[in-house]
């Protein structure tokens, strides 16, 4: 995975990845970038591996780690927001000159994707985005409680081997205190880098199960290695307290004109309202695909899973018939939430 570093106008210094089409005759004229989920953590070694499959479908594909995930630079604690996330968007893409670009956002990548398609003028950048298992998109979203999908492997996966911060007392009590809202993430008592550094892929163990399948719990594929995982909590807790603090954005998405599609997982750990409320909410969704058979983590390298997410994506880029059934609509929402929750 070479890693690049763009400066951003922003003054965003971020790790970009990229991947060429496989084949120059096959080249998709429109870039396609991928957000990943976080807020703030590097791209999986599974992500890289289906970016690299769009690729070989044609693909020109972009993927950037968001300020102090990954590769990319920290960012001072207080400028961790959703807002910048969004802005950092469109900065990208400017910095991409290659006109109008699709996008393919997961979870709280698709956060951010969804609220650049609530403004306009970073909504002015995109050719068509994939909104695949967001997370809530704003404050009224966020203080939603309800139905999630067919369960999943937490609490049945064995527990991940190796060192976790979390057993150590320090960190524990300020990641607990953190995640309770009773130390702020700028707190002096673990310091940003050290906090990134310490965290390690075992204690996101149970988070990791959460993203798979009930029927998946005894084959869960490693996501990283040891030296691609990377996931800042405070910055993630911090983006995270922004979105629940903003107001709603659905008058400014109702506006949205930038066809779109929205991927929802049978086994998702997600609050099923926070998917249904963008589909009710964005008129410019021409479809919605249910995706059976796999959790959060869509393209997750099991089974023929990646080939699925994949053809269910290139057929909305190219504008082709669905490979699924366009469910649920917006008039299914209320049956949807009965029966697949």
């Amino acid at each position: 995975m070479a890693t690049q570093h763009w400066s951003l106008a922003t003054g965003s210094r971020v790790a970009v990845y990229h991947y060429p089409p496989a084949n120059a005759g096959t080249r998709r004229p429109i870039p396609l970038v991928y957000l990943n989920g976080g807020p703030v953590r590097g791209i999986s070694v599974l992500d890289h591996r289906f970016l690299q499959l769009l690729a070989r479908l044609g693909y020109d594909v972009y993927a950037y780690e968001t300020a102090g995930g990954g590769r990319s630079d920290l960012l001072p604690m207080g400028q961790y927001t959703i807002s910048r996330s969004v802005r950092d968007l469109a900065a990208f893409v400017d910095r991409l000159h290659k006109g109008r670009v699709d996008f393919l956002g997961f979870s709280s990548g698709a956060v951010v994707l969804t609220r650049a398609l609530a403004d306009p003028r970073v909504a002015a950048r995109l050719h068509r985005a994939i909104i695949a298992e967001p997370g809530p998109m704003d404050g009224p979203t966020a203080h939603i409680t309800g139905h999630k999908g067919q369960p999943s492997a937490r609490g049945l996966a064995p527990a991940m081997t190796g060192p976790r911060s979390t057993h150590v007392p320090r960190y524990a009590v300020a990641f607990g205190l953190m995640r309770l809202g009773l130390l702020t993430p700028d707190t002096g008592l673990i310091g940003q880098a050290e906090g990134d550094n310490a965290f390690t892929a075992a204690d996101l163990g149970s988070d990791t199960a959460s993203a798979y399948c009930a029927r998946d719990a005894h084959r869960i594929p490693a996501e990283d290695t040891a030296q691609n995982f990377s996931f800042s909590p405070a910055a993630s807790l911090r983006v995270e307290q922004t979105i629940k603090d903003s107001p709603s954005i659905a008058p400014q998405l109702r506006r949205s004109r930038t066809p779109a599609m929205l991927m929802i997982a049978e086994c998702s750990s997600q609050v099923r309202q926070w998917a249904t409320a963008v589909l009710a909410r964005d008129p410019a969704i021409q479809r919605t695909q249910y995706m059976p058979g796999v959790g959060h983590h869509m393209w997750n390298g099991l089974d023929d899973n990646n080939d699925r997410a994949a053809a269910v994506i290139t057929a909305f880029l190219e504008d082709e018939p669905a490979p699924l059934p366009n469910s649920p609509t917006r008039d299914e929402i209320p049956a949807f939430l009965r029966d697949h929750g």
